[in-house]
């Protein structure tokens, strides 16, 4: 039975491998405690409960952690970085006029919803096509 355990072992680290999502990885701790039972208890059920059992149990008490840790962390692309940065504006913008802000030493057409005027400081909120949504800031 321990040739079992060790083949599900080796497929499940292939697997893991393969995703890198942390799918299996919780039943190939489980597999290994299945394959080393194997040696001492001779009940296949008994062996596949601990295997089941054991997995859901890690599952549940350590994948949120480890997801936090370990998973997926978005990076800041050079167009989205600029979101939360100030910047200052070099042409005037109003709500149906496009104006312009410096922001990372470039310029950028910038649109907001108030009036603000050339040379005030403001805030990137957002990205909408090709240009940046604005407010007003703090010096």
């Amino acid at each position: 039975m321990w040739l079992l355990w060790l083949v599900v072992v080796v497929l499940l680290t292939i697997i893991e491998a393969m995703t890198i999502n942390l799918v299996s990885v919780w039943f190939i701790v489980s597999a290994l405690v299945s394959l080393f039972m194997s040696f001492v208890v001779e009940s296949f059920y008994l062996q596949f409960a601990v295997f089941v059992g054991l997995g859901v149990v890690l599952m549940l008490l350590t994948r949120p952690i480890l997801v936090k840790k370990f998973g997926h962390q978005e990076v800041k692309t050079n167009l989205d970085r600029v979101i939360g940065m100030d910047g200052i504006v070099t042409g005037e913008i109003t709500r149906f006029k496009i104006g312009e802000v410096k922001v990372d030493g470039k310029r950028w057409s910038a649109i907001s919803d108030e009036k603000i005027k050339e040379g005030e400081h403001v805030v990137i909120e957002a990205i909408d096509g090709v240009k940046l949504v604005v407010k007003k800031g703090e010096v």
